[in-house]
């Protein structure tokens, strides 16, 4: 190499004080109050906070302890999520730091990275990962290893003089040098040309930086819904006070009976119980090796309409192989492979080769000779044992320009063999002989058309191709005359697991789509053998989405399927362009080219085993495994955690609505209060939120979730008959609550003979016995109606009596300690004292039971005319 005066020591410390140092800017991290403050501050919460006030205004602190303990234990959850773009930068910061062999003053000095400026000339080794963006100026074999960056799975063979146009993508400019790759092979020496947030990887963790956290769907589902109740809230409140003073009550029992409102109207359960199933997820999902670090991913990775994945490491198994060979004028089986026919091919492949296997089975090297190496310990021919009888005695090494190989090696009898291996192209011209079968003969125009032929196919199948070729008593390694024996074709193949992920997301309505650095037939090969295109117009490149506006990619997308040659920004577009459409995109990928669009994507899923830390901090979900099918399966319990708490939500509500009905129409019927305040709220504690998170962690059993299309971004909580299962079973509920409360009264006119007027009924009210006994009848029909009503929301589309019920545990434990409490505080003399209520008799049990059965008998006549309508 020549010789390089590089900068001086001045010059370079008088750029590091002017352009800064070679590092990765950090942003300004959120303190922990603010934090909190930005989890406490939400719609949700105000609404409860006004319920906290009035109830602390009443002295009814009960209450208030509870729903502070429910918004407190909310906020703290949700500020330990924060913070994850900040992790992504710290990664990224740590992945770049390392010391880098400059030549400054004429002399060669290691310093660190963080020191470089522009204009610095800098050695590379093999071995070495880049310490900034170079310019290279010279290069002797040298070969990068690019792919968490680019994504391509082969090293690259860097060239100085190679001279780049306008649509060069970065994966193609190899006369450059990126920060972080790594030297596989070779030496060479560049010129900084960028630093620190200039570089690639800068410009990646810019990118990383800029992107803002999403809410999920649940997220926004959740925010809706709580706007909603709030509003409706105030609406009920106030109209129930008009009502009330023209009634001529008391304000003092006005405000009673608004908190009583609030609180029933408001299902204060939900959040924590969303909270709790999620977090259960999360623990399902660790059990699949799939690691939720984001909870509301957990969800939102249910609702994907689009997983877009990196090719290598995650389709494929990021090890190139060998999958075809040529010998003899014919392809092997290679399952069947006569090691004794084909030993001079294997082992020629094997010791012409700088690679190897270590005891442990580390692969070092190249990947492509390394699965040389491997190719021949498939049959049992190790390489270290092999080199002691074929020791090696000279070599010509390869380089771009020859593209070929070749050792020469001396047998255990003294002879001398050459193996030359290389392009197909290069090594027939310089072969006059082939050994068919044995036999070395003259090569013929008829052979030669054969073996391209056979080169074609495999180079159609987007197969690297290699061959090989031999000549004997050649200790001179000369490139001429040799004997042709055959060739081999390999390729980073797919996981033989990801086609049947592949078929299962078809059937879910759920896209997949390759986004590779790779080249585009080597994509699109890959890509038919997963089942993820079949044409060639289904692929684009990355140069072509340059000159693609936001709009015309948008209106393109939904018939593309492979995205090939493609940067880190091109993967946000891509994501972006998916999501514009109204999608719900996940992206899978492991390096750092890959953190934009981790981050873009409404979920993220970064490789465990392979991924780099900056994939990984950028990422919501990372997968144990490194597996596809992970995805599958987490996409799987996504949906059905979807259905828990869908399931969940629209049972409280159902629960909650009907509580507002009854006393709403109480109040306006000129009644007493059916329920006291302490009513609702144990039975929004006990007898909602048990059965709740029963349902939050049902089984499904029944049910096939990936059968069923995603559902559509901003769809609604109500989707699919949520208002109409809502508006029933609460209405059912209030009706049999309602005849509750009204049966002593109606009993004790008819025993009396006075008629049923309204005002009779009221009279009946103001005996404290009769109102007690109405009120304890209403509270316990309420409380065991919603028992049963859980049972019947685990599955609206099935009969009862199909249900397999001993598959939810929870459920039945559920039913169990909301009966046995319901008894508690009927029966139980310090608790009837605290709740107000009376001892029940055999006959008002036998009632309430009968009434409470209601929303069962309701579930079982909609299971029936939804059939008779299908």
């Amino acid at each position: 190499m020549n010789k390089f005066e590089g900068l001086t020591q001045a010059e370079a410390e008088k750029r590091l004080i002017e352009n800064g140092r070679n590092c990765l800017k950090e942003e300004k991290q959120k303190t922990l109050l603010q934090m909190f403050l930005a989890q406490i501050l939400n719609f949700t919460n105000a609404i409860l906070g006004a319920a906290i006030i009035i109830s602390i205004i009443l002295h009814d602190y009960g209450e208030a302890v509870i729903m502070l303990v429910i918004v407190i234990a909310n906020a703290v959850i949700g500020v330990v999520q924060e913070g994850k773009a900040q992790k992504a930068l710290d990664a990224l910061k740590k992945m770049s730091v390392l010391k880098a062999t400059v030549i400054r003053d004429g002399e060669t000095k290691e310093i660190s990275s963080e020191e470089l400026v522009v204009g610095d000339i800098v050695v590379l080794e093999a071995g070495k990962q880049v310490p900034a963006d170079l310019k290279l100026l010279e290069t002797a074999r040298l070969m990068m290893d690019e792919k968490a960056l680019t994504g391509e799975s082969v090293p690259v063979e860097k060239d100085e003089n190679f001279v780049a146009d306008d649509k060069t993508g970065i994966g193609d400019r190899l006369d450059l040098a990126y920060m972080t790759t790594v030297v596989t092979f070779g030496r060479g020496i560049g010129e900084v040309i960028h630093t620190g947030m200039d570089t690639q990887i800068g410009k990646i963790a810019d990118m990383v930086g800029q992107e803002k956290e999403k809410p999920s769907p649940l997220q926004k589902g959740m925010d809706e819904l709580s706007r909603t109740l709030g509003i409706a809230v105030i609406i009920i409140c106030a109209v129930v006070f008009l009502i009330g003073i023209l009634q001529g009550r008391e304000v003092l029992e006005l405000l009673m009976t608004a908190v009583s409102l609030a609180v029933a109207a408001i299902p204060e359960g939900i959040p924590t119980i969303v909270t709790i199933v999620l977090a259960l997820g999360m623990q399902r999902m660790a059990k699949i090796n799939a690691i939720v670090k984001n909870m509301p991913a957990v969800e939102t990775l249910g609702a994907v309409s689009y997983v877009c994945s990196d090719k290598t490491g995650t389709l494929t198994q990021n090890k190139m192989t060998v999958v075809k060979a040529f010998e003899n004028g014919e392809y092997i089986d290679l399952d069947t492979l006569d090691i004794k026919a084909h030993d001079t091919l294997i082992k020629g492949l094997m010791l012409c080769n700088d690679a190897s296997i270590a005891s442990d089975g580390t692969e070092v090297g190249d990947p492509t000779e390394t699965a040389l190496v491997a190719f021949a310990k498939r049959y049992g021919i190790e390489k270290s044992v092999t080199e002691k009888s074929l020791p090696r005695i000279n070599e010509k090494a390869f380089d771009s320009d020859r593209k070929l190989m070749t050792t020469v090696h001396t047998t255990e009898d003294g002879k001398i063999i050459s193996y030359t291996k290389g392009s197909t192209d290069e090594l027939l011209m310089r072969c006059t002989h082939i050994r068919v079968n044995g036999t070395v003969r003259e090569i013929t125009n008829e052979d030669m058309a054969l073996i391209s032929n056979a080169m074609s196919e495999m180079s159609f199948e987007a197969l690297r191709v290699l061959s090989l070729a031999v000549r004997e008593d050649n200790r001179d390694a000369v490139e001429q005359g040799l004997t042709y024996i055959g060739m081999i074709g390999m390729i980073d193949p797919e996981r033989p697991e990801v086609v049947e992920s592949i078929k299962t997301f078809k059937r879910a309505g759920i896209k997949t789509v390759m986004i590779t650095g790779d080249h585009k037939d080597t994509a699109l090969a890959i890509a038919k053998k997963l089942g993820i295109a079949e044409r060639p117009d289904e692929c684009v490149m990355g140069h072509e989405l340059d000159e693609m506006t936001d709009e015309e990619l948008r209106n393109r997308v939904s018939g593309l399927s492979i995205f090939a040659r493609v940067s880190p920004e091109h993967k946000v577009k891509i994501v972006k362009a998916i999501q514009a459409n109204n999608n719900i995109a996940s992206m899978t990928g492991d390096g750092v080219n890959d953190a934009p669009s981790l981050k873009a994507a409404d979920v993220g899923v970064a490789m465990g085993i392979t991924g780099t830390d900056v994939a990984k901090g950028a990422a919501d979900i990372v997968l144990q495994d490194d597996k596809f099918t992970t995805i599958e399966k987490a996409v799987k319990e996504g949906r059905n955690i979807y259905e828990n708490v869908k399931k969940s939500i629209l049972f409280a509500l159902s629960s909650n609505i009907s509580e507002v009905v009854v006393m709403f129409a109480a109040i306006a019927a000129g009644f007493a209060a059916p329920l006291k305040a302490v009513h609702i709220l144990w039975v929004n504690l006990l007898t909602d939120s048990l059965p709740c998170f029963a349902l939050g962690v049902d089984p499904n059993s029944s049910s096939d979730v990936m059968n069923k299309k995603p559902r559509k971004n901003g769809e609604s909580i109500f989707a699919d008959g949520g208002y109409f299962k809502v508006g029933l079973y609460s209405a059912i509920i209030a009706i049999v609550t309602l005849i509750a409360f009204l049966y002593t009264p109606i009993k004790e006119l008819s025993a009396s003979g006075a008629g049923y007027s309204l005002r009779n009924i009221i009279d009946c009210f103001s005996d404290k016995h009769i109102l007690m006994q109405s009120q304890t009848l209403a509270f316990c029909t309420l409380a065991v109606s919603e028992l049963f009503h859980a049972i019947g929301m685990r599955d609206t589309e099935t009969s009862l009596f199909k249900f397999n019920h001993l598959d939810n545990k929870i459920m039945i434990l559920a039913f169990v300690v909301g009966l046995l409490g319901q008894l508690a505080v009927t029966e139980i003399p310090f608790l009837r004292n605290i709740f107000g209520t009376v001892q029940m008799t055999v006959s008002m049990w036998a009632a309430v039971l009968i009434l409470s059965l209601m929303p069962l008998v309701a579930h079982e006549i909609v299971v029936l005319v939804k059939k008779a309508k299908k």
